[in-house]
């Protein structure tokens, strides 16, 4: 009887010894597993408080970087549609946000064809009947040669930096990159068709990923992403801009950036209608 009130004991104490040991334990790991939790949500903090980016920030980061002072390049805009696809290529010169350029370079049809933006005035020169046509800002919303992509998409005449209210919504993930998700809301007097634009700018690289276009019904109309980022010059960019039209099921048009150059001087006095009729002319 004593032997097995002692074994009793010796368990009893054993096993408070061995519970005592096991939530000292869980205990160090819990608070192991909390002071990790402190240090990156400090580390975080410290590293977006460091940059103290507003979303107008954010925005004018990554439209400055897809413009540059100047740029020029060569492009390749493939319209796909249910049933049939079809390519252009082309060649831009932009210079800040007054001035751009657009010259096609095939199919053969549309050749030599030309879009000049100054300012707030764009025109369009048609070789085959040597005819200069003003666009008006009613037709920026307009396509552009048949495509997903508007006559304000090209030339970019209206700004998301300008002609929009900015709000940071937070960030998400977005085709494996983390981004800033950034609702744009037009200001009363802008220019612009759309009631409201969301974007997702990457957190590394500020290159716009994805933009939702909404009516002024807030109906999503239009979504863009940008894929497969490349040094171009010297930065690296997306090279490929995907437009989808939503309420068009199999309609899509790729924008892929083949060549471009970054801030090499352009003068003003490139961007006029006499040298679009002239470029033109060398595509012959």
């Amino acid at each position: 009887m004593i032997k097995k009130q002692y074994f009793l004991f010796c368990f009893g104490c054993f096993s408070k010894k061995y519970t005592y040991i096991a939530l000292k334990i869980r205990t160090m790991f819990n608070r192991f597993k909390y002071c990790i939790f402190l240090i990156t949500g400090s580390l975080f903090i410290a590293s977006a408080g460091a940059q103290n980016l507003t979303a107008l920030d954010i925005i004018r980061k990554a439209d400055d970087k897809s413009r540059g002072q100047t740029s020029q390049g060569e492009m390749t805009m493939t319209i796909e549609r249910p049933g049939w696809t079809r390519s252009v290529t082309l060649k831009s010169w932009q210079k800040g946000k007054q001035y751009a350029m657009i010259l096609i370079t095939a199919p053969a049809k549309d050749k030599g064809q030309m879009f000049l933006k100054i300012k707030t005035d764009m025109w369009n020169w048609v070789p085959s009947i040597e005819k200069m046509i003003k666009i008006p800002p009613s037709m920026m919303m307009q396509s552009w040669m048949g495509s997903d992509f508007t006559n304000d998409d090209l030339v970019k005449e209206s700004s998301i930096v300008t002609d929009y209210t900015h709000f940071l919504v937070g960030t998400d993930t977005v085709r494996g990159q983390h981004c800033y998700k950034i609702d744009l809301i037009p200001l009363p007097d802008a220019a612009v068709t759309w009631g409201k634009v969301v974007v997702w700018i990457t957190t590394v690289g500020f290159n716009q990923w994805k933009t939702e276009f909404y009516d002024e019904d807030l109906k999503l109309i239009n979504v863009m992403n940008g894929d497969d980022i490349r040094k171009m010059g010297d930065r690296e960019i997306p090279v490929k801009l995907e437009m989808i039209t939503i309420d068009k099921p199999g309609n899509k048009t790729i924008l892929e950036t083949k060549t471009m150059v970054f801030d090499k001087p352009i003068d003003e006095s490139f961007f006029t209608q006499q040298n679009m009729k002239r470029l033109s002319q060398s595509t012959k």
